[in-house]
């Protein structure tokens, strides 16, 4: 009998260690991971697993409209809550500023010499970070090199630059296109392009104090959309529409039949790769990129953990393998071709590229210089409903539906009613 109780403490005390063995992370340990993108998984698959064998990841991907709705539930109740997710860019600021995010300051505070500002500054709230990014998605001005040739005289991307420097510039181009052309040339094919530049120009956020505040940036925004509209300076189509695309492969008409030539579209890092290679193959090489008016931002991915995570240690070293480590960054920047958020690993392959889509124009040396200029300190959590409402109003302005004053003024009202602001 009292071999039995010997061998049952031995049995006890050993379980008891392998409990404690798993707590501090000795043993086998399991991550939950949601994303809306696939991306994260071929990251995980191809640089995260390989480089920590003792790590599982139990990966789940929900398209980007249903992804907050599968979220939102499970963060506020905590049952069946994700360790760790990725966060697109028009809904990472609502749960940055949730105060249900794992605090990842220690991991930024070990790193901030070697990242680029803007992402972590989207990252961040009340002065501590809860999101970092891998990638940085500053945006660009992309031309038709043949129509700068026929109607500006060149396609020197400098030289473009100077027609571009500011939007009362672009407006006088879009104006000097148009009469060259004989109405055949068009500066956009839609007013919306300019929407995230206009973003990125302003000073102040859409909350102040816990009031709506309309930056007179975003007013001019209105007269520009309307202006354009009334001199048909655009090709008078919607962004993501069939004639956007259409406008970049030569191919846009207007409501008579008549072909109208696109002179430019404003896309970010991965509009590059996904949108125009994607589909006009056929312009390949009769395209260059300029920084354009205004300096912006668009799209990203950031990666957060729960707060209440049972593998805080783990969830934090997968978030700073992703966006911190050099070996791995380089190596997924070589292979994908996206800008990395490490400086170390942009100033070193930064002078290698030269991108044949753009007549072998350096696009990853541009876009590392234009990422400086982003501001990313006016993002926040209501920033994706308020500039639904407003893209409504210049709508309604831009179509003649109402005047100006009326377009701001319903704007306002929307935003009471709906935000309480």
């Amino acid at each position: 009998m009292k071999k039995i109780l010997i061998i049952a403490g031995i049995i006890l005390v050993a379980l008891s260690a392998c409990s404690k063995k798993e707590e501090a992370g000795d043993g086998e340990i399991a991550l939950t991971v949601w994303s809306f993108t696939e991306e994260l998984d071929g990251i995980i698959n191809n640089y995260y697993t390989p480089a920590h064998p003792d790590v599982t990841i139990k990966y789940s991907m929900t398209t980007t409209d249903q992804f907050t709705s599968k979220l939102d539930p499970v963060l506020v109740s905590g049952q069946g809550t994700p360790d760790i997710f990725a966060l697109e860019a028009a809904f990472v600021r609502k749960y940055i500023e949730s105060g249900l995010l794992l605090d990842l300051t220690d991991i930024y505070e070990a790193n901030k010499e070697k990242i680029m500002a803007y992402p972590a500054e989207v990252g961040s709230y009340n002065g501590r970070v809860y999101g970092m990014s891998w990638q940085a998605c500053p945006g660009a001005m992309f031309y038709r090199r043949s129509l700068a040739q026929k109607y500006l005289g060149s396609d020197d991307p400098e030289y473009v630059q100077s027609y571009f420097a500011n939007f009362n510039a672009f407006l006088g181009t879009a104006e000097l296109l148009k009469e060259r052309s004989g109405g055949a040339c068009v500066v956009v094919s839609s007013h919306a392009d300019l929407f995230q530049p206009f973003l990125g120009s302003r000073n102040e956020p859409w909350v102040v104090n816990d009031k709506l505040f309309i930056d007179p940036v975003m007013e001019a925004y209105l007269d520009i959309s309307k202006t354009l509209y009334d001199k048909r300076w655009d090709g008078q189509v919607g962004q993501w529409s069939e004639g956007w695309y259409a406008g970049m492969r030569g191919e846009l008409k207007d409501e008579a039949g008549k072909a109208l030539e696109v002179f430019s579209y404003f896309l970010p890092t991965w509009g590059l790769h996904y949108v125009l290679k994607t589909n006009a193959p056929q312009t390949a090489g009769d395209w260059a990129m300029i920084p354009g008016p205004a300096p912006y931002r668009w799209g990203g991915t950031w990666i957060a953990a729960w707060k209440n995570t049972k593998n805080p240690d783990a969830a934090k070293e997968f978030i700073r393998y992703l966006t911190t480590d050099d070996d791995f960054l380089e190596r997924y920047a070589l292979d994908s071709g996206d800008l990395m958020n490490n400086l170390n690993v942009v100033e070193k392959i930064k002078d290698n590229y030269a991108e044949p889509f753009l007549a072998g124009q350096n696009h990853y040396a541009e876009f590392a210089e234009m990422a400086k200029s982003v501001d990313g300190k006016l993002a926040q959590g209501t920033d994706q409903a308020i500039e639904g409402i407003f893209q409504e109003e210049v709508n309604a302005y831009r179509f003649g539906e109402k005047t100006k004053a009326q377009a701001l003024g319903d704007f306002k009202n929307q935003a009471e009613i709906q935000l309480g602001l």
